[in-house]
């Protein structure tokens, strides 16, 4: 690796006495690879012939990726953003300025990973190649270090996060990934905006965190003397703005919660929460479907997609998900019935149940640390979860885990709430939101604990004053976009769905 950035560092001694910046400067008006070949087609350009009129002049740019150097051609696949092109450089048709270098010398200088920008002519190879013979050539930037060997990408998958910047040039896959997660994250908003709901920012730094039981990160402001938190949850800022009348809201809130790592959690994630206005649960799975499935046809052309080998080879399984609507709507207490074997009323069967699941998984939360509600949902992710491969919604939660959702009228001990589970994990979560600020307030003060305990321990009075206000009734939805991404793009990691994952310092020594 030395003698190679020695080698590329001499040969930028050597632009730099041609009189060449090995940095470039601007080179506007660039077409992308994939419309160039797009336009090609229309010229019907017949192997072997360079059309030399003005209807087949291009500019263009990317990255060598190859380089093949014949005598006098010379042939290089650059890459950009759309794909790879090839361009040809004849000594013969490559013109030089009234001074300086000619382009040909600067193209005996590239290496591998340089960027380069051209200007040429449509043309076919004999063999009936696409390639954009030059006519003049600028050096845009030199690359210093050389890129994966053989450009078959970097392997190394924690080599690949730290370096996303190569991973992304050197493996197309991994880019067309990012590509779709921008797409899903457009599609999600234009469908949102059509349908009325407004798009608004709410604070990262808070003062009091709420909305979901989680560790929050905490932080300093050094002028106001104030402990804030990074949120762990847009959700009672958005509510606020349900006081407020915007009756239709949604973010795209980057959240973090200081917990685990796994390939299904990263500190650092974003959410789509969004709140309507005289909704309940009802419309958020009808909302929830119909965001989800578009998005995956949107993404895929289908609502079938393909699993991760790795999922669908784990079991006989199928190797698609299925987002065809409608979804089964399952509730809770019979899922948890069917594969725990244990009715949920009798908790003493299911703290002894939770007490053998511990002896042969340690990991397994100590049930004498729990009320019931969590030990009932420990055994629920344990038995359940897994299961759930297919899109399914899980309704009707035990109400102790669902302090801001309003209770079944008919039955207080379940709340109005579904989570949306596809391969085995929580993709989506919604309530009938709780308006009623004195049933608030209760709910809220029975979840203060001490500082140990990780489920929901805050009680925001401000939160509580604005309901005091009046807030309509309400249905709210949360889709974890990370985890979405995944799904869409059949990547085994949420890392993989990350552009910069969270990563432990590389050790120097």
């Amino acid at each position: 690796m030395s003698d190679q950035i020695a080698d590329r560092r001499a040969k930028l001694e050597k632009l730099r006495a041609l009189g060449v910046d090995p940095w470039g400067t601007r080179f506007p008006d660039t077409i992308p690879h994939a419309a160039i070949r797009a336009e090609a087609e229309k010229l019907s350009i017949p192997p072997g012939e360079v059309l030399e009129r003005p209807e087949a002049l291009r500019r263009a740019a990317g990255r060598v990726v190859l380089y093949r150097d014949i005598g006098s051609l010379i042939f290089l696949t650059v890459r950009d953003r759309s794909g790879d092109l090839q361009y040809g450089i004849s000594k013969g048709m490559i013109s030089a300025g009234p001074s300086g270098p000619t382009p040909w010398q600067v193209a005996k200088l590239l290496d591998l990973g340089d960027i380069l920008g051209g200007v040429g002519y449509l043309g076919r190879t004999k063999t009936g190649e696409l390639t954009l013979w030059l006519t003049s050539l600028t050096l845009l930037a030199k690359a210093l270090r050389p890129p994966p060997e053989k450009w078959h990408g970097l392997t190394d998958v924690e080599l690949r996060y730290r370096r996303r910047y190569v991973d992304l040039f050197a493996n197309p896959e991994s880019r067309e990934i990012f590509l779709k997660r921008a797409r899903l994250i457009n599609f999600l908003r234009r469908e949102l905006v059509d349908r009325g709901f407004v798009e608004v920012e709410t604070p990262v730094l808070q003062p009091i965190y709420g909305g979901a039981a989680a560790r929050p990160f905490v932080t300093h402001h050094r002028a106001l003397d104030l402990q804030l938190y990074l949120r762990i949850s847009p959700e009672l800022y958005l509510k606020r703005c349900l006081v407020g009348g915007l009756e239709r809201v949604f973010e795209f809130a980057r959240c973090f919660r200081n917990e685990g790592i796994s390939p299904r959690h990263n500190p650092e994630f974003t959410m789509l929460e969004l709140y309507q206005a005289c909704g309940d649960y009802h419309d958020m799975m009808e909302l929830c479907e119909a965001l989800v499935a578009g998005a995956a046809c949107e993404l895929g052309g289908s609502y079938r997609v393909a699993r991760h080998r790795l999922a669908s080879a784990a079991g006989d399984g199928p190797e698609y998900l299925d987002f065809t609507p409608p979804w089964p709507r399952l509730k809770y207490a019979d899922l948890f019935e069917q594969h725990v074997g244990l009715p949920m009323s009798d908790m003493a069967a299911i703290r002894d149940e939770a007490r053998k699941v511990r002896a042969e998984f340690p990991d397994f939360p100590d049930e004498a640390d729990l009320d019931h509600a969590l030990v009932i949902h420990a055994l629920f992710e344990h038995y359940v979860e897994d299961r759930l491969i297919q899109p399914t919604f899980v309704l009707d939660w035990p109400a102790e885990l669902c302090p801001l959702t309003r209770r079944d009228p008919q039955n207080p001990q379940i709340a109005l709430r579904f989570e949306l589970y596809a391969e085995g994990m929580e993709l989506a979560n919604a309530y009938t939101e709780l308006n009623d600020p004195d049933a608030q307030r209760q709910n809220l003060q029975t979840q203060v604990r001490g500082e140990g305990d990780e489920t929901m321990r805050v009680l925001d009075e401000d939160f509580i004053e604005a309901l005091e206000y009046g807030m309509p009734p309400a249905g709210g939805l949360g889709i974890g976009i990370d985890r979405l991404a995944m799904l869409l793009t059949a990547s085994a990691s949420i890392r993989d769905v990350l552009l910069f994952p969270l990563q432990r310092p590389q050790r120097t020594s």
